[in-house]
């Protein structure tokens, strides 16, 4: 739908689920499945949209309420000029929320998103019935990746995306070898350079929220893919441990930063596995299980910080030597695409 009409259908009230809304002086674009089901809302990383998670929509929609959404200087969403933090677009998540009438919701994110879920569980704690987080830290990025993400934004503004620029980006958020790049470079094209800097610079600007993780008593999925290069396991293992409610950490074999985006088959079996275990199914799955089950699965989570299951497509981060490997192929990749940057 064209967004000028979009925008004036929603001012007029037009529509059930009129796909932009105006929150906190933003034009938030959504999509939402809608229905009466557990509700499960979708937060993206950066310089995506909400499509990243058309996978996740296809597989979780016929059991879930699926909110996606645009967030500030992204897809569709109108922006004002002013800077913000991911505490605002945590901001606008609770907002949107409240539109749709929903009082608790699982909420997911990936990269960006996952940090913006993070906030969104410390201030909003009573919304959230659990948290899947994937390519996720809550801390600062580390010197060498602010240096290289400042690199990047210097260039992009000084020359607009160039085709060595857009591949840099597009293996660090995709993986070198995915197909899913194409689409995504062209949208990226389409960016105005002014909301390619304001996006940067809320995610260089974030402030370290480890010492505030068991804070957050949600149960929590962490899921990273084994390729990520911008979030290391050490990274997603301080995460996954930390956070208050507890909770698995799952490796996707193979997988970069976007890890549901390339690996959409393991990412989706995780979370459909959690969100059940949880009992955030259906609402006769949820009732089945009831106050006993939940107790267990507290007190599991609550023990367990590095779990040994495996399933098909996926692996636990559980020995010291395969952390030790993959960290350093993660310093390796990033130095790789930081002497990219510098020739």
């Amino acid at each position: 739908m064209d967004i000028g009409l979009s925008r004036s259908l929603a001012q007029h009230g037009v529509g059930p689920n009129v796909p932009l809304q105006q929150i906190n002086a933003q034009w938030i674009n959504y999509e939402d499945t809608g229905g009466a089901l557990t509700p499960v809302a979708f937060a993206h990383g950066l310089l995506m949209d909400h499509g990243m998670f058309d996978r996740q929509v296809e597989a979780l929609a016929g059991a879930y309420r699926v909110i996606t959404w645009d967030a500030r200087c992204h897809g569709e969403t109108e922006t004002a000029s002013d800077p913000f933090t991911f505490w605002d677009l945590a901001d606008d998540l609770s907002g949107l929320l409240d539109h749709l009438g929903i009082k608790r919701a699982a909420v997911g994110g990936m990269g960006q998103g996952g940090s913006v879920a993070l906030r969104f569980a410390l201030r909003y704690p009573e919304k959230v019935s659990a948290l899947l987080l994937m390519g996720t830290q809550a801390g600062t990025e580390a010197p060498e990746k602010a240096a290289l993400y400042g690199g990047i934004v210097e260039e992009w503004d000084r020359d607009g995306l160039t085709g060595k620029l857009a591949e840099t980006i597009g293996s660090i958020i995709l993986g070198s070898e995915s197909p899913d790049r194409v689409p995504w470079i062209a949208k990226w094209r389409r960016m105005p350079r002014s909301a390619v800097r304001q996006a940067f610079q809320a995610l260089v600007s974030r402030e370290d929220l480890d010492d505030r993780l068991n804070e957050i008593k949600a149960h929590a999925l962490v899921i990273r893919g084994t390729g990520d290069a911008a979030i290391t396991v050490d990274e997603a293992q301080r995460l996954s441990s930390r956070l208050g409610g507890g909770g698995p950490l799952v490796a996707i074999d193979g997988a970069g930063h976007a890890c549901n985006l390339t690996h959409p088959a393991p990412v989706n079996q995780a979370m459909q596995q959690f969100l059940g275990e949880v009992g955030l199914g259906t609402r006769r799955a949820a009732n089945r299980r009831g106050t006993l089950r939940r107790r267990q699965l507290e007190r599991r989570f609550g023990e367990r910080r590095e779990p040994v299951r495996a399933s098909a497509g996926r692996r636990i981060q559980s020995q010291s030597d395969r952390r030790r490997e993959e960290r350093r192929a993660a310093d390796r990749r990033v130095q790789s695409i930081v002497r990219v940057v510098n020739r």
